[in-house]
C-alpha cells in the first residue's frame, strides 16, 4: 500500500511538470512573432511573360498539345476551331434521334418568329429565313455550345433596325438600307471574331447582369409595342421606337387607323400562344405546345385569310416571300464609301450585344448540362458564321433563349440540332415561302409579342433591388432609357452607369475599423461583429482594395479621418490617447508608386502627431516594392508584422493573449 502511494505522489508529481512545461510552451509559442517574408526577385521578362499569360491565356489553351504525337497536334489543332471533328467520332443513333426531335420542334418555332424578326429590322421576311439556314450551319461546326440555337433575335433585330434606319430610311431606299444591313452584319462577326483570337472576351462582362436585365426589359416592352402596329392594323406609324411616340401614334388613330378584323385575329391567336406557354411551363411533359403553337397559328391564320379574302377588308398580309436558297452579298457590302464607317459602328454595337447574349445564354444551359463551354471559341464560331452570313444576305445571327429553352427541353445531344433546323429552313425556302402569302401581319404581331414577353424578368430585377441598390439604378437606368428615349440610349446608359460602378469601387474602396473578437486573436470589423472591443491606445485600419493613383490619397486621407473621429471619441472617456495605427493589409493585393507615396506621406503626418504607423500582413506584392521603394526601411522593419496580433502584441502585450 505505502509504495503504491509514493507512486501516485510520483505520478501526479510528473503530470505537474508536464502541464507547467506546456503551459510554459504555449506561452512562448504565443509570443513568437513571425516576420513577413520578401519573395525572391524574379526576372523582369518573366514576370512580364507570367502577366500575360495569366491575363489572356489563363486557360493554358496550349495544354492537351503537351507530348503529343504530330499527327495527334494536327487533330487537336483542327478541332481548336471546328469542335465538331472532335464530338463527331462518338456520335451515335441515339443522339441523333435526340437532335432530330429537337431540330424539327425549334424549326416550328423560328420560321414564323424569322418572318417577324425580319420586319423588326425593316428587311423582307425572307431574310429573317437566310439567317436561319446559314449561320446556324456554320455554327455547328464551330461552336462548343450543344443546347444554343442560332438565328435572328428580338432585341438584336430591333437594335439593328434602329441604329440602320437613323442613316437611311428604309422605306425610301431598300437597296442601301440593305447593304448597309450586310455590311453591319460583316463588321460585327469581325469584332466578335477578333475578341475571340485576341483572347478578349472579358470585355463583354463589362456589360453587367443587373445592366442586361434592365436593357433586355426595356427592348421586350419596345419591341411590344412596335407591334401595334400590325397587331392593331394601323398604317401610319411613328418610326420612332420611344414609348410617348408609339402611344401618340397608337391613339391618334383610334377613330381611323384600327382595323377589327385584325384586331380580332390578333386577340384570339395571342391568347392561344399565352395558353400554349402556360400549359408548357405547367407540365414539362408538354415542352412542345409553345414550340410548335406558333406555326399553328400562322397556318390556321393564313387559311382563314385565304378563304374569307380577309386581306380585301383591311387585313395586312405578308404578300411575298422570295422563294430559293440565299443569294449571294458580297458585292453589296460596302467596303469604301461614306456607309463603310458607318456600317463599322453599327455592327461593333450589334455585334457586342449579341455576342452577351449568346455567351449567356450558353453558359447557362451548359451549366444546366453540367459541361463547359469556351468563350474565345463561342466568339470565333459566332463572328464567322455572321461574317459568312453577311456574304449570303444574312443580317446578324446569335443565340436564342426561347429557342435555345426549347432544343434543351426537346432533348436535343449536340449542335446537329442546328443542322436539322437549317435544312427545314432550306425546305421552307425551296418550296413553302409561296404558301406565305396571305399570313397576317397581325398573327406575326402576336407570335413576337409572346415571345418578348418572357425577356422582362421581374424577379431578377427584385433581386437585384435586394442584393446591390446602385445595380438596381443600372438596371433601371437601361430600362427607362430603352423604353423612353431609344434603344441605342439605353444601351449607352447601361454601359455608363456599369463603367461608372467600377470607378466608384476603384476611386472609393472600403475601409474598416477592426476589433479583438472576445477568447481569441482574430481581429473583425466592428460593424460585423459588435461584440469586437477596440485595443486601448491602438487604432486598427483595414483596407479592402488595391491601393493604385486612382484611391490612393482617398485611402490616406480616409484613414486619417478614422484616426481623427477616434481620439475625438476617446477624448471624454478615455485619458489615454491612440498612440499606434495599425493599416490591416490582407486584401491589398497590389499598390502602385501613387499608393507607395500615400504610405510615406501617412507615415511622415503621423509621425508629426506623435503616432507609429504599424502594417500587418502585406501580399509579395506590397511587400516586394515597399523593399524596392525603402519605404520599409523608413516604416521600420519591426514595424510590419505577419498578422494583427502579432502588430498588437508588440504595441500592448496583454491584449495579445487570450483571456
Amino acid at each position: 500500500m505505502p509504495s503504491m502511494g509514493h507512486s501516485t505522489e510520483d505520478d501526479l508529481h510528473t503530470k505537474e511538470m508536464d502541464v507547467r512545461s506546456l503551459s510554459s510552451s504555449r506561452h512562448q509559442n504565443m509570443h513568437h512573432i513571425h516576420k513577413v517574408g520578401v519573395p525572391p526577385k524574379q526576372n523582369l521578362f518573366k514576370e512580364f511573360k507570367d502577366n500575360v499569360k495569366e491575363t489572356f491565356f489563363s486557360d493554358e489553351p496550349l495544354r492537351p498539345f503537351k507530348d503529343q504525337t504530330k499527327s495527334r497536334k494536327l487533330l487537336l489543332g483542327i478541332e481548336t476551331f471546328f469542335p465538331i471533328v472532335g464530338w463527331v467520332r462518338r456520335y451515335n443513333l441515339s443522339k441523333l434521334r435526340g437532335d432530330i426531335i429537337a431540330g424539327l420542334t425549334i424549326a416550328s418555332l423560328c420560321i414564323p418568329q424569322d418572318i417577324g424578326y425580319a420586319k423588326l429590322a425593316n428587311l423582307d421576311p425572307q431574310y429573317g429565313l437566310y439567317s436561319s439556314f446559314v449561320p446556324p450551319l456554320i455554327y455547328a461546326f464551330m461552336g462548343s455550345s450543344r443546347d444554343i440555337a442560332i438565328g435572328p433575335v428580338a432585341v438584336v433585330s430591333l437594335l439593328l433596325g434602329t441604329l440602320l434606319q437613323n442613316e437611311i430610311d428604309s422605306t425610301t431606299n431598300p437597296i442601301e438600307y440593305r447593304r448597309l444591313a450586310f455590311t453591319a452584319t460583316f463588321f460585327a462577326g469581325i469584332t466578335q471574331a477578333t475578341l475571340g483570337f485576341l483572347r478578349l472576351g472579358f470585355l463583354i462582362d463589362f456589360l453587367s447582369h443587373a445592366a442586361i436585365v434592365g436593357f433586355m426589359g426595356g427592348a421586350a416592352i419596345t419591341i411590344a409595342l412596335q407591334q401595334l402596329k400590325g397587331f392593331l392594323g394601323i398604317k401610319d406609324f411613328t418610326k420612332n421606337s420611344d414609348i410617348i411616340s408609339v402611344l401618340r401614334s397608337v391613339f391618334s388613330s383610334v377613330n381611323h387607323g384600327w382595323n377589327w378584323q385584325t384586331i380580332l385575329i390578333g386577340v384570339i391567336f395571342l391568347c392561344f400562344l399565352l395558353f400554349a406557354k402556360f400549359l408548357g411551363k405547367r407540365n414539362k411533359k408538354y415542352f412542345w405546345v409553345p414550340a410548335i403553337a406558333p406555326l399553328i397559328s400562322v397556318i390556321l391564320a393564313t387559311f382563314f385569310v385565304f378563304i374569307t379574302h380577309a386581306e380585301k377588308k383591311g387585313v395586312a398580309i405578308v404578300r411575298h416571300i422570295d422563294k430559293g436558297i440565299n443569294p449571294s452579298s458580297v458585292n453589296e457590302i460596302y467596303f469604301h464609301g461614306e456607309y463603310l464607317g458607318k456600317g463599322f459602328r453599327i455592327g461593333v454595337v450589334a455585334g457586342m450585344v449579341a455576342l452577351t447574349e449568346a455567351i449567356a445564354i450558353g453558359r447557362t444551359f451548359a451549366a444546366m448540362k453540367d459541361y463547359q463551354i469556351d468563350g474565345n471559341k463561342e466568339m470565333v464560331a459566332l463572328g464567322a458564321m455572321n461574317v459568312v452570313g453577311s456574304m449570303t444576305s444574312c443580317y446578324v445571327a446569335t443565340g436564342s433563349f426561347s429557342r435555345s429553352a426549347v432544343n434543351y427541353m426537346a432533348g436535343c445531344q449536340t449542335a446537329v440540332s442546328n443542322i436539322v433546323m437549317s435544312i427545314v429552313v432550306l425546305l421552307t425556302l425551296l418550296f413553302i415561302t409561296p404558301l406565305f402569302k396571305y399570313t397576317p401581319n397581325a398573327i406575326l404581331a402576336a407570335i413576337i409579342i409572346n415571345a418578348v414577353i418572357s425577356l422582362i424578368d421581374i424577379q431578377a430585377a427584385i433581386l437585384i433591388w435586394k442584393i446591390d441598390k446602385f445595380d438596381f439604378i443600372a438596371c433601371m437606368g437601361a430600362f427607362f432609357g430603352v423604353i423612353f428615349v431609344s434603344v441605342e440610349i439605353g444601351l449607352l446608359i447601361a454601359v455608363s452607369i456599369s463603367f461608372a460602378k467600377i470607378l466608384l469601387q476603384v476611386t472609393r474602396p472600403r475601409t474598416a475599423i477592426l476589433g479583438k473578437l472576445p477568447g481569441t486573436s482574430v481581429y473583425r470589423n466592428i460593424l460585423q461583429y459588435p461584440e469586437a472591443t477596440k485595443i486601448p491606445g491602438i487604432l486598427i485600419v483595414r483596407v479592402d482594395s488595391a491601393i493604385y493613383f486612382s484611391n490612393s490619397n482617398y485611402i490616406k486621407e480616409r484613414i486619417l479621418r478614422w484616426l481623427t473621429d477616434e481620439e475625438e471619441k476617446i477624448k471624454a472617456d478615455d485619458p489615454q490617447t491612440i498612440q499606434f495605427l495599425i493599416v490591416e493589409m490582407s486584401p491589398v493585393t497590389d499598390i502602385d508608386t501613387s499608393g507607395i507615396n500615400a504610405l510615406e506621406e501617412l507615415h511622415n503626418t503621423l509621425q508629426k502627431r506623435g503616432l507609429q504607423l504599424i502594417l500587418a500582413n502585406p501580399g509579395p506584392a506590397v511587400i516586394d516594392k515597399l523593399h524596392a521603394s525603402k519605404v520599409a526601411n523608413l516604416i521600420g522593419q519591426d514595424k510590419i508584422f505577419l498578422t494583427v496580433a502579432d502588430a498588437v502584441l508588440s504595441c500592448n502585450p496583454k491584449y495579445a493573449e487570450e483571456p
